[in-house]
């Protein structure tokens, strides 16, 4: 066997080999991406330029996989290192829902924009039981009557 033809199998062998790791790595990740949910607000108090909210979450996983929370960040959020993001522990079993309440601090204007209308994304830091970390934006519908005043 020539040196070119080892050369195009092993370049042949590499290229199917990735193309099998990236299918891997997207299907696990479609697998982790079923969530949704809606929110509620249960308080607001205005801070000047910020605002800070009390919301009830309700997250629903539609996948096939426990996920557990570990992080949550408003995705609009423009400083979320500043309030927009928190630390928390959620277990979302398969098939199943769960309800959170957290606190954030947020931009007055942000929280005005979602009173018009705008749904709220977050953007959750998951990890699976087989302790794959994901990072994942669920965009949550408001809940009727949902609205602090």
């Amino acid at each position: 066997m020539n040196m070119s033809r080892r050369i195009s199998r092993i370049c042949c062998l590499f290229a199917v080999s990735g193309l099998l790791v990236f299918t891997v790595g997207f299907a696990q990740a479609s697998a982790v991406s079923q969530l949704s949910g809606s929110y509620r607000v249960i308080r607001r108090t205005d801070l000047g330029s910020q605002t800070r909210v009390l919301l009830q979450l309700h997250l629903s996983n539609h996948g096939q996989s426990d996920l557990h929370v570990q992080r949550l960040t408003i995705w609009d959020s423009p400083h979320p290192a500043k309030g927009g993001s928190r630390a928390c522990s959620l277990l979302l079993h398969s098939g199943a829902s769960a309800d959170a309440t957290q606190e954030l601090t947020i931009p007055r204007s942000e929280y005005q924009h979602w009173g018009h209308g705008a749904n709220l994304r977050l953007l959750l830091r998951v990890e699976t039981p087989g302790g794959r970390k994901a990072t994942e934006v669920v965009r949550l519908d408001r809940i009727s009557g949902g609205k602090a005043n």
